[in-house]
């Protein structure tokens, strides 16, 4: 005889559920600083997902609790006061992939995507810049032609973070060259390991190498792996785009201070070094300590609207700005009080400091943001087009 089955979970976490959290966090057996492991991020996953912890505002039938925005930021902090992997390699499939495939998938593809997504047995890419098509994404000239069984892929992708081991790829293609470029654009789901896909790291200079370039040449893939209409796409990747921008800077999975009297360690260590005993060191010390803080709540409120409506809004490209900034600022004012002890390459600053100018460009560049910013929140006029109205196959050439 077959066992009931477990009571569906329903919206909202009382109490007891939270302890019940706490207890499964404190039984699991992770170091508190873990490197961003594969395999420990895995571990993590798929010891949430039965509960629906990580994903808490997702529906029930995939994968969530079906709470409410209030409790679902309950959760959240508690994950955070955790030690825990940096869910880094995960980023894309559970912040990105995971949101737009609730807002524009079908049921078939949340069943097929959305569970291994959140146990960690899938990863995921984002292929979507190009070599000609950065900040102007909507450029983008991969092709998706149809076929009898469904399309085929041709073309190139650039700063594709986690490519060379990612299952999957989210991929924005043009599917009609002769409409205007935001017009002729289909989101696809590309099986990594698919005939015709070709991966290459690209090597950074803090020594990274989670960027790659992606060749797809002649990749066929069925009309299920389609996300949204065709001709949709941009607006699919503008969901994504925004989803991403709101998760920058307050993801789960990295252990946060429990209360704000801690201090963080970064200032622990100037403290210990006696660089704050120069008071002019602690002023600037202690002024980055204030912007670091102005950005953690900013990214709450951020965090709180977009629960509070559902889906991002333009106040996740201010974060953006604002963490880029506070990011950059950071390596650059340790560096400064460490002196030559911080660029030493056993020590963190160094690594900071080789990584800080990339913050302004992943994610979207600063310029976008404070264009997006400048329109949707400011109301100033937007920026003069004159490929408006113009096919693709036309304005690609340049439009005078």
């Amino acid at each position: 005889m077959s066992e009931d089955p477990p009571p569906p979970r329903v919206a909202g976490t009382s109490d007891e559920d939270l302890a019940e959290l706490g207890a499964l966090l404190a039984g699991l057996d992770l170091p508190p600083e873990e490197p961003e492991s594969v395999e420990a991020c895995r571990a993590y996953l798929q010891a949430l997902a039965p509960g629906g912890w990580l994903v808490p505002g997702w529906p029930v039938e995939w994968g969530g609790r079906g709470a409410d925005g209030a409790t679902t930021a309950r959760i959240r902090s508690a994950l955070r006061k955790r030690p825990a992997p940096d869910i880094y390699p995960f980023f894309v499939g559970v912040y990105m992939v995971g949101p737009t495939l609730l807002a524009y998938g079908d049921d078939s593809q949340r069943a097929r995507w959305l569970p291994p997504l959140i146990r960690g047995e899938h990863l995921w890419c984002q292929m979507f810049s190009e070599p000609g098509a950065g900040s102007d994404l909507a450029n983008v000239a991969t092709r998706a032609e149809r076929t009898e069984d469904g399309w085929r892929l041709r073309g190139q992708k650039v700063w594709t973070s986690r490519g060379p081991y990612a299952d999957w790829a989210i991929c924005l293609a043009r599917t009609d060259p002769e409409v205007p470029k935001h017009d002729g654009l289909t989101m696809f789901a590309v099986k990594m390991d698919a005939p015709g896909v070709t991966v290459r790291p690209l090597r950074q200079m803090n020594g990274d190498e989670h960027f790659s370039e992606v060749f797809v040449d002649d990749v066929e893939i069925p009309d299920s792996y389609r996300i949204g209409a065709v001709g949709e796409g941009w607006k699919v990747a503008l969901g994504v785009l925004s989803h991403e921008r709101s998760s920058i800077g307050a993801v789960a999975g990295k252990a946060q201070p429990a209360a704000r009297d801690v201090v963080p360690r970064w200032l622990q260590t100037l403290a210990e070094s006696g660089t704050l005993a120069d008071p002019v060191r602690c002023d600037e010390a202690m002024a980055l300590y204030v912007e670091l803080e102005v950005t953690r709540l900013a990214g709450a409120r951020s965090a709180a609207r977009t629960r509070a409506t559902g889906r991002p809004g333009p106040e996740a490209s201010g974060h953006k700005i604002r963490v880029s900034d506070s990011r950059k600022r950071r390596a650059y004012v340790l560096t400064r009080l460490l002196g030559a002890e911080g660029l030493g390459t056993a020590h963190r600053t160094h690594y900071d400091l080789l990584t800080a100018p990339s913050h302004s460009l992943r994610g979207g560049t600063d310029e976008i943001q404070r264009n997006i910013v400048a329109e949707r929140v400011l109301g100033l006029p937007a920026e003069p087009r004159l490929d408006r109205g113009v096919p693709w196959s036309t304005s690609r050439r340049g439009v005078t």
